[in-house]
């Protein structure tokens, strides 16, 4: 496989995580209710973190972490292939 299909093929694969991980988010923000979390700032439950803005931004660190781990990969390949 040449490098444009592999670096085509990787792009294709970076997009599909990420619109999986951002219909994934929407879907977690929409389906937790907004006022259920872990209540912050000890004995008044004034300050609350919304268990679905915790799952929202798991589902884009996850979406993060895999490009970033697929264009680490990318230029690993790439180096090994000029060395």
């Amino acid at each position: 496989m040449s490098v444009l299909a592999q670096t085509l093929q990787l792009a294709f694969r970076i997009a599909i995580v990420w619109a999986a991980g951002f219909v994934l988010a929407v879907a977690v923000r929409a389906l937790l209710p907004e006022k259920l979390g872990i209540p912050l700032g000890g004995g008044s439950p004034n300050l609350v973190l919304p268990y679905s803005r915790i799952g929202f931004w798991t589902c884009l660190l996850a979406a993060l972490t895999v490009t970033g781990a697929v264009v680490i990969r990318a230029m690993l390949v790439d180096l090994r292939m000029h060395s």
